[in-house]
């Protein structure tokens, strides 16, 4: 992997960005509802909570990463966390428990990293998706440099989700997209992203084995490491971004995650041309 300089494929590169914002608004109307059967599985945009085709926190989180990373590269802690302050106190839609916790403690002038700490320590078994879902950005604006990825990738998680499984989580998710983007097939793109990121041998078996376990087996739900269970099931058991994408929405639970995470990924994957008009 580090001998690897030549540019991605742009269109990899822009189906990465889409691709997440898509997955997380397919997954919208889904989020918190059941298991979609198998023979009705939801393909194109509904209204939720919110109207069809809308994103969620997921992307603009995601967003507020890419801004803090166009500021400051290597990425800066305070910058983002003054970034996500100010999408907070915007009062957006929907922003998650443990994240919330966080934020507000930021605005109230506490540094982002005791405010992590602190929120961690009081639930020290949380390790949501919440940084997971926006860490895309991190893996394009360091494409060209592996090292300073998994760096940020790092620091992008601790700024709100210290927990160690957040941080591994995102750090193998844009090994994967470095990957992905230079044309490396799913599976194999896991294959080196396990062999590359630090992670709890617990979580490292539970990935390895994803890929082979039943769909009815898939919680979905908004722990990371269902997430990402769901997540490499759909991404190595189908060949295309629309296969992927459908099968991990229509699991339910925390659809709009789990979507906007599963778009990046096979955004890489196939690229912008891939994705379906609709």
């Amino acid at each position: 992997m580090a001998g690897i300089r030549h540019d991605p494929d742009q269109d990899r590169v822009r189906g990465c960005a889409v691709g997440a914002a898509i997955g997380d608004a397919l997954g919208m109307p889904l989020e918190f509802g059941p298991r979609q059967s198998a023979d009705r599985l939801v393909r194109e945009m509904r209204p939720g909570r919110l109207a069809a085709g809308t994103f969620t926190d997921d992307t603009e989180m995601a967003l507020a990463v890419a801004d803090s990373l166009l500021a400051h590269c290597p990425l800066d802690g305070r910058d983002l966390a003054q970034r996500f302050v100010q999408w907070y106190q915007a009062r957006p839609s929907d922003v998650g428990i443990h994240t919330a916790s966080v934020l507000s403690r930021l605005a109230a002038g506490n540094a982002w990293q005791y405010a992590a700490d602190e929120v961690q320590r009081g639930a020290p078994g949380s390790a949501g998706n919440g940084s997971l879902m926006r860490c895309w950005p991190v893996a394009l604006a360091h494409w060209q440099d592996l090292d300073l990825l998994v760096a940020d990738s790092r620091l992008q998680s601790q700024v709100t989700h210290p927990h160690e499984e957040c941080v591994a989580a995102s750090v193998l998710v844009n090994v994967m997209i470095y990957s992905l983007l230079r044309s490396t097939g799913p599976a194999d793109a896991l294959s080196v992203a396990l062999g590359r990121v630090d992670m709890p041998v617990s979580l490292r078996t539970l990935l390895r084995e994803a890929p082979a376990k039943p769909r009815e087996s898939l919680k979905n739900s908004g722990w990371v490491r269902d997430t990402l269970q769901s997540v490499i099931w759909g991404l190595t058991t189908t060949d295309s971004f629309e296969a992927a994408l459908v099968q991990v929405v229509n699991l339910g639970n925390d659809a709009d995650t789990a979507g906007a995470v599963v778009g990046a990924l096979s955004g890489a994957a196939y690229g912008f041309s891939a994705i379906p008009p609709k």
